[in-house]
């Protein structure tokens, strides 16, 4: 890929094969929440097998996150993201075909696994063909992200009420997958070597700097996780229809979307705490809302929860690509990230069903959560943009001390 931005219009070509790629990389599992009964009573999974349909996706995203960076250099950005969308298009339409609760799980894991890749190595892209602009094309692709995660949870239980079937509910999302592959071959730069050197992925997780930015990224997409796992199921809980439950998670989406979108757009200074924080209180007070308060105000929990949740993940990603200047390092580093925190991220819904299971309610899951926020209120508190520098610089190699020194 060259190293330059590219033209005005394939500039614009890019953007819309962002956006529609990153729609396509959530609706997978915000569409599995309206559906759990169905699912749950056609294929013999009950709450916690329900949980592995958003446990094993997020799982094989942490884990194959820290493979991004070997793609990039050995496959190449552009193969590696069109292959995997070849596998979003092959995961849904096997859906058609699952008859039980292993072969559902199994379609989750290929799913899963397409997106790993590719949010390995996007922002790498981004980084490197938007340079003076990562700030704004991180929040589209964000925001088109949480966009196709409210366009699943809205969709799904529609079509599959029109189609007389979940499984048609789930496997139209093949359609969108195989158009952001048509546009991804068009649009995405032709690969070309990466050059060695610089940080590698194995130096770079010497720094506790990164583990801090996985804890953070892991514990708030945990919430993330949870929401659309079980927010639905709530709510069915609470005598909603399936289109209704579906519909307030399309809301909380649509709010995560909008914040992801604009947020960065606002936080124009280079210390995002401030923004950081701000989402963290919206998140704090959704999920209280939902453990006390259920029933006053869902909507405006949803919003709450979607606009947190929305805005804390774009705002992460920018936070973990302002910390190097070098395209390829950033891009590592942002795949480091997401793969430690998308292994913390898988766990939350499983440990929710489990704690649903022992007390009978979602509400200390809720409560897990708010938890969660506050610690990474207080983890937050360390990055600031004058520690980026020191935080990521890397030891000289001892030879090179010896000959300093001598």
């Amino acid at each position: 890929m060259d190293s330059e931005e590219p033209s005005r219009a394939a500039r614009i070509l890019l953007l819309a094969g962002v956006a529609l790629v990153g729609l396509n990389l959530r609706p997978f599992i915000t569409g599995i929440g309206p559906l759990a009964p169905d699912i749950g009573a056609q294929t013999g999974l009950d709450l916690k097998g329900i949980s592995l349909l958003t446990l094993v996706p997020m799982l094989l995203m942490g884990v194959f996150a820290f493979a991004g960076p070997f793609l990039q250099s050995r496959i190449g950005a552009r193969r590696s993201v069109m292959a995997c969308l070849v596998v979003l298009v092959l995961g849904s339409l096997l859906r058609l075909f699952a008859t039980n609760g292993w072969q559902m799980v199994g379609t989750a894991a290929l799913l899963g696994l397409g997106v790993a890749v590719i949010q390995a190595v996007f922002p790498g892209i981004v980084k490197k063909q938007f340079p003076r602009h990562v700030g704004v094309v991180m929040g589209l692709y964000s925001a088109t992200l949480m966009g196709g995660g409210a366009l699943g949870a809205q969709a799904a239980p529609l079509i599959a009420a029109a189609a007389g079937g979940w499984r048609i509910g789930l496997a139209w999302m093949a359609i969108p997958a195989a158009l952001a592959l048509l546009l991804a071959a068009c649009c995405l730069p032709r690969d070309t070597v990466v050059r060695q050197g610089g940080a590698s992925a194995t130096a770079l997780l010497r720094r506790p700097r990164v583990w801090l930015l996985m804890a953070c990224f892991g514990l708030v997409n945990g919430g993330y996780s949870t929401v659309v796992a079980w927010l639905a199921p709530f709510y069915r809980e609470h005598g909603w229809s399936a289109a209704s439950s579906g519909g307030l998670l399309a809301i909380m989406a649509v709010c995560q979307a909008l914040a992801a979108l604009f947020l960065p757009m606002f936080a124009r200074s280079k210390d995002l705490r401030p923004w950081l924080w701000l989402t963290l209180v919206m998140q704090a007070a959704g999920f209280a809302a939902l453990a006390f308060w259920p029933e006053v105000a869902p909507i405006a929990s949803a919003m709450l929860l979607g606009t947190g949740l929305g805005g804390c993940f774009a705002l992460s990603m920018i936070v973990a690509l302002d910390h190097l200047p070098d395209p390829t390092e950033a891009g590592t580093l942002s795949a480091l990230m997401q793969g430690g925190g998308f292994l913390i991220t898988a766990l939350p819904p499983w440990i929710v069903a489990v704690m649903h299971n022992l007390t009978g309610s979602f509400a200390a899951g809720w409560l897990l959560h708010l938890v969660s926020v506050a610690i990474v209120a207080v983890l937050y508190w360390r990055v600031t943009p004058a520690s980026y520098a020191g935080a990521m610089s890397l030891p000289a190699p001892p030879a090179l001390l010896v000959q300093e020194t001598a």
